[in-house]
């Protein structure tokens, strides 16, 4: 017997990442590494445990071995729990039939059984590839005072880049009168985070309402939220205030782990009292030669330095050895950087090695020309290509 929740969270893991080029190749979005020792996946778990969550559903697809591999039991969110916790939900084969997830609401849709188990008021709908701390309990407590059928988690960005988002138009009171889906012309620039809390009654409703529409595209922000506001439901903005990054491109990627870096960071993830936690590799420390430069950087755990490094993100096991210098780059899990080598402003993804000598990317380049290295690549000669 399963115990009654009140609010139960699923998390939509299963994206392909098609925008991450190589990193995505044979990983899922939200197991791609960040901020040197996490994963993408560890802030909205950390997320649900510091709000006071501990029923987690994960649906999966796209190259799951790695994301089932990393999140386990849930034990290292404290998600290791005999009634709730965290279930991994990947598609499966039914009586009737069975199918891919072919859409967010679809997703969601395929793991009702799994939702009325736990007969919760309310369910919390997050997405698996998103970085951002957040006290889900806040948007909760908002969600219940207003009696919402939905709520949507809001933050405001720059209106240049308002068309590339779903769009809600509220009234003074914040609820909500209109849902844009990627507007060409924004009627303002209060943005949806793809972060929904429905009163559970409502969402199974409007899933299967959903479900039976054989034109739906089967997705939460171009259908079921129209169709909520088309019947007159109660939808309400919860607007966020906090840092908050969609990191589905190689530029924003680079970008979120740039925020991590200098005494002011734009995301401090050093707060004891709402930690973002991850799977313990359990490396050894890392070790600094004589002659080293560490400069406004990021070093984990294992990680060798011997030559220079300036404000970069070091995982695991990297090693840099002398004279090789790293600069405003992303160095994942167990790369090795030979003797004189230079790497600028690049992704480095994990188990690659830079021959001696070699330069990698371009020094001082922007945002929209970092330069991509795939997983277990070998550079052997000047030729690595911007994604």
């Amino acid at each position: 017997m399963y115990c009654k929740k009140e609010c139960i969270a699923m998390l939509l893991a299963g994206g392909q990442g098609s925008r991450l080029y190589d990193l995505t190749k044979q990983t899922a979005k939200p197991a791609v590494t960040f901020g040197g020792k996490y994963k993408i996946i560890d802030f909205p778990l950390s997320n649900c445990i510091n709000s006071g969550i501990d029923t987690v559903g994960v649906l999966t697809q796209y190259q799951p071995l790695a994301l089932n591999e990393y999140i386990g039991n849930g034990a290292p969110w404290d998600l290791d729990r005999q009634r709730g916790g965290l279930s991994v939900l990947p598609p499966y084969k039914g009586y009737k039939n069975s199918d891919w997830y072919k859409g967010t609401a679809n997703a969601i849709y395929q793991n009702i059984t799994f939702i009325k188990q736990f007969n919760p008021d309310y369910v919390l709908i997050l997405s698996g590839d998103h970085i951002y701390r957040m006290d889900y309990s806040k948007m909760l407590a908002q969600h219940k005072a207003t009696g919402a059928a939905c709520t949507v988690a809001t933050i405001t960005v720059p209106m240049e880049e308002a068309s590339r988002f779903g769009i809600c138009n509220t009234n003074k009171d914040n609820s909500i009168y209109e849902f844009e889906e990627k507007p060409k012309v924004p009627k303002n620039n209060q943005a949806s985070m793809g972060i929904y809390i429905f009163t559970t009654k409502t969402l199974i409703e409007y899933l299967e309402i959903d479900e039976a529409d054989e034109t739906s595209e089967n997705d939460f922000g171009k259908n079921v939220i129209p169709n909520l506001l088309r019947n007159g439901e109660k939808l309400y903005a919860y607007n966020f205030e906090g840092y908050w990054k969609d990191v589905g491109t190689i530029s924003s990627l680079w970008e979120s782990n740039m925020d991590l870096i200098g005494n002011d960071p734009k995301l401090n993830i050093s707060d004891r009292n709402f930690r973002i936690f991850s799977r313990n590799m359990a490396r050894a420390p890392q070790f600094v030669g004589a002659h080293a430069v560490i400069k406004d950087s990021l070093v984990s755990e294992g990680c060798k330095i011997y030559g220079r490094v300036e404000r970069s993100v070091l995982s695991g096991g990297v090693v840099i050895e002398e004279g090789a210098t790293v600069k405003d780059s992303i160095i994942m899990e167990d790369v090795v950087i030979k003797k004189d080598a230079c790497v600028f402003s690049s992704i480095i993804d994990s188990d690659s090695v830079i021959k001696e000598g070699i330069t990698v990317g371009e020094e001082n380049a922007d945002k929209n020309n970092i330069t991509v290295i795939a997983k277990s690549t070998t550079v052997d000669k000047n030729a690595a290509s911007a994604n």
